[in-house]
């Protein structure tokens, strides 16, 4: 009677302890890049300091502070009376020059003529010959001295180098100006496309370099770089990475990365600091896992409990540095097809026995209720 309540007991138990499930994802290699964060400061990518290249009184200031301004736009009228002036004597000595070299070319003619018939020594022709050309010599050095008096004149109008958003007038009407000065009358700056000027330590920029020599990561052919704003919010509009500075910084021992940043709206300012995120290199094989899936020791070593082709539960050390988003990528332990749990880590006992299913079907989730 005894053997037969025991026997009963047996086989409620056996109902009561079915084979456990649990949830498991396939691990499959893929290319993943490796995505760093670095801080940056914006900047103009063309600065003009708008100087005066004339001394005057201004007269007028042609434009409104903070709008946009074309290249060739009129900023600033320098009172041009004297430069006027100047212009039109050099172009009546000009004038009188021209009227000269031609007295002088029909003498230089009428002495040669003479020369051969023997009027006039040829010497005196050889005169009003030299005479002649250097009267011509004479307008052209006038012709200069009109179009650099031209030039002065026209500098009276001070115009943008560039095409930009100019800032505040450093000068008002009736301010005095001189050719050259110290300090400019205006900025213009080009906010579209805006420059980020990002800073990256020597120590990982040179570990990055070896490993792409070993050929362990490859390159990103265009590295696409996201902008985050300082309250956290992302720039709606993806930048290019340019080119990586050739100098270690003395002072802060980084080096200087730089991004190109579409900015058709003017939202970005030169001299914002931001945060970027961009990927220079990528894991040719790499494993990505639930972080949830890895356990780890005190001293940081981390492990992944799979299901073996017997069905039963194994540990594994695995190496897994680096989190993208909310994953680890693994680089060493395993390999494609292990199946690695991620639910029911509570019931999955190394050398147990498991139904294995994929985490997130619906046989997972009825398993977990």
């Amino acid at each position: 009677m005894v053997a037969s309540l025991s026997a009963c007991g047996a086989k409620a138990d056996d109902k009561q302890m079915p084979t456990p499930v649990v949830g498991v994802v396939i691990a499959k290699t893929q290319a993943v890049p490796l995505e760093t964060e670095l801080s940056g400061r914006t900047e103009a990518s063309l600065v003009a300091e708008v100087r005066p290249q004339v001394s005057g009184i201004v007269l007028e200031r042609l434009f409104a502070e903070g709008s946009r301004v074309r290249a060739g736009q009129p900023l600033y009228q320098i009172d041009s009376r004297l430069y006027a002036a100047s212009a039109n004597q050099a172009r009546a000595t000009l004038a009188n020059a021209e009227a000269t070299v031609e007295a002088n070319r029909l003498k230089a003619e009428r002495y040669r003529l003479l020369a051969q018939e023997g009027g006039v020594s040829k010497q005196d022709a050889a005169d009003a010959a030299a005479t002649y050309n250097q009267s011509k010599a004479q307008v052209a050095a006038n012709r200069a001295a009109l179009q650099t008096q031209q030039v002065n004149l026209g500098f009276t109008r001070v115009t943008s180098p560039i095409t930009g958003q100019i800032g505040r007038s450093t000068v008002t009407k009736g301010a005095l100006v001189t050719a050259s000065q110290a300090d400019a009358l205006a900025k213009v700056q080009q906010l579209d496309p805006l420059f980020v000027n990002i800073q990256q330590s020597s120590n990982d920029f040179l570990a990055l370099r070896r490993s792409l020599q070993k050929g362990s990561l490859k390159p990103v052919g265009s590295v696409p770089v996201r902008i985050v704003l300082a309250d956290g919010t992302e720039y709606p509009v993806e930048g290019r990475l340019n080119f990586a500075d050739v100098d270690v910084g003395t002072d802060t021992g980084t080096v200087t990365l730089r991004a190109t940043v579409p900015n058709p709206q003017g939202l970005l300012l030169p001299g914002l600091f931001v945060k970027a995120r961009l990927a220079q290199a990528t894991v040719p094989d790499g494993i990505l896992i639930p972080q949830q899936a890895v356990t780890r020791t005190p001293r940081g070593d981390a492990s992944v409990l799979l299901v073996n082709a017997e069905g039963k539960i194994e540990s594994r050390d695995i190496t897994a540095d680096t989190a993208i988003g909310d994953k680890w990528l693994v680089t060493k332990g395993l390999k494609p097809g292990d199946k690695v749990v991620v639910d029911g880590l509570l019931k999955a006992k190394p050398g147990a026995k498991v139904k294995a299913v994929i985490a997130g079907s619906p046989a997972n989730s009825a398993a977990s209720k």
